[in-house]
């Protein structure tokens, strides 16, 4: 993952989360993320799944992306092992890489997912897809 030209989270430990008509939503372990660059917010949402989010904003150099990174302080039980693992919007990130390939956002920027060449919609995110 990379902002700015630096690479602010690499890992081989993350957790690749899926939903139904997402694609993959990635939580990096907060060892892996250089949290020199983040800074929590106040921002709070809920997922009926994995319960209270909380945000960071992300500075690197003068770049800021604010709530661009989330991670789950006390998920729900059945995603405890994502608790404090971070998740990044692809789309506001120079470069995103799974497996060396570089990933293409999802549609919106509503749910952060992470679109590679094994991946195939439909996907939620898109204009008119918020009903599904």
């Amino acid at each position: 993952m990379f902002a700015e030209g630096e690479m602010i989270a690499d890992t081989t430990e993350g957790y690749r989360v899926l939903e139904t008509s997402h694609p993959p939503t990635y939580y990096f372990p907060p060892k892996d993320v250089q949290l020199k660059y983040f800074k929590k917010t106040s921002k709070n949402t809920f997922c009926e799944w994995k319960g209270a989010a909380s945000y960071y904003t992300i500075q690197v150099k003068e770049k800021i992306l604010e709530n661009k990174a989330w991670y789950y302080p006390d998920p729900n039980k059945e995603f405890l092992e994502i608790k404090d693992y971070i998740s990044f919007y692809p789309s506001f990130m120079d470069k995103c890489l799974v497996d060396e390939e570089v990933v293409q956002s999802q549609e919106g920027d509503f749910y952060g997912g992470w679109i590679t060449s094994n991946i195939t919609g439909p996907f939620k995110g898109g204009v008119g897809t918020y009903g599904w």
